[in-house]
């Protein structure tokens, strides 16, 4: 069998989430504690607790996504004998690809959680509220070249483009709002289905420019490690492991695209994975796993039992 762990991003947030881990093992608990430490606030009781609209705030969402990815990581490796370094890769959805790095060991714990809670604080201000906007376009019929013609006819009024190419059926464009409005209106006409997403900036599109600036100046001052097991990267769909290069993608993935039906092509296929586990909250990639590579066992660890399960069965 060949492993890579995924880890999730944005929308995967719900109140409660890693609360089950932090009661069942000490080294989860450590990890919150960690990120809480990290940041000079009480994210792990804001996680238990919420309430949901302040941890759904991007700079509130963002690292505390992280923290769960880490405890389920910490706790297969310290309790189920399970290591990042037996998988063969580690890819991240968006935000998700801070917490694979963490996961490898190419970032500390505390420099994720610092990096991502400014990540989401520098995507906030780039773009003020209500002059972005971001749609979801679904359906048998979408792909990438019918997103893209639906961003071409936002691009003639605004900044318009493909943010998330998820999997076949599931694309996301990005942009100034108008824009946004009129390629929803595009791609109706297309055939595919349409719905604007309840987002507070338009991410992984060129108005993030401001934001890729500050992540620049950031990444410049924080160590990066050769991951331990190699990431597949957003923005190129492929194996990196140079932390320099490491350093340039994760700034061009605020603005660029993620490819993450690439991504998982490519480790179901020339990366040879015959499953993925997902780490962290929520099943969003474990079910765009399926549908990409259905060929492959995909599950999503998030509770105690299902890592006994998990490691039961390797």
């Amino acid at each position: 069998m060949s492993l890579a762990f995924l880890f999730p991003g944005q929308g995967s947030q719900t109140v409660g989430m890693g609360a089950a881990l932090a009661e069942a093992f000490a080294c989860a608990r450590e990890v919150f504690g960690s990120v809480d430490e990290a940041l000079g606030q009480n994210l792990s009781r804001l996680m238990r607790e919420g309430p949901e609209d302040q941890l759904t705030l991007t700079e509130n969402a963002q690292p505390a996504l992280m923290a769960v990815s880490l405890a389920v990581i910490r706790t297969l490796s310290e309790e189920f004998n399970v290591p990042v370094s037996g998988a063969a890769y580690v890819a991240g959805h968006s935000l998700g690809e801070y917490s694979a790095l963490a996961a490898a060991d190419a970032l500390s714990l505390q420099d994720a959680a610092r990096l991502l809670k400014l990540r989401g604080q520098a995507m906030q201000r780039a773009v003020p509220v209500g002059e972005g906007a971001m749609a979801s376009l679904i359906g048998p019929k979408t792909d990438v070249a019918l997103a893209e013609q639906a961003a071409a006819a936002g691009a003639e009024v605004g900044v318009c483009v493909v943010a998330n190419d998820n999997n076949q059926g599931n694309v996301v464009i990005s942009g100034a709002k108008a824009a946004v409005d009129r390629a929803i209106e595009k791609a109706r006409e297309l055939g595919a289905r349409a719905i604007p997403l309840n987002v507070s900036a338009p991410f992984h599109c060129p108005l993030m420019q401001p934001a890729a600036d500050e992540m620049a100046r950031a990444l410049a001052e924080v160590a990066i490690r050769e991951p331990a097991t190699p990431l597949v990267a957003n923005v190129t769909a492929r194996p990196v492991a140079d932390p320099d290069e490491i350093r340039r993608l994760l700034v061009e993935q605020v603005t660029g695209r993620v490819r993450w039906r690439e991504s998982i092509a490519w480790l179901a296929g020339e990366g040879g994975v015959t499953k993925f586990a997902e780490c962290g909250a929520g099943k969003v990639l474990t079910g765009m796993a399926k549908r990409i590579a259905p060929e492959v066992e995909a599950v999503a660890l998030n509770s105690p039992e299902d890592l006994e399960n998990f490691a039961a069965n390797l």
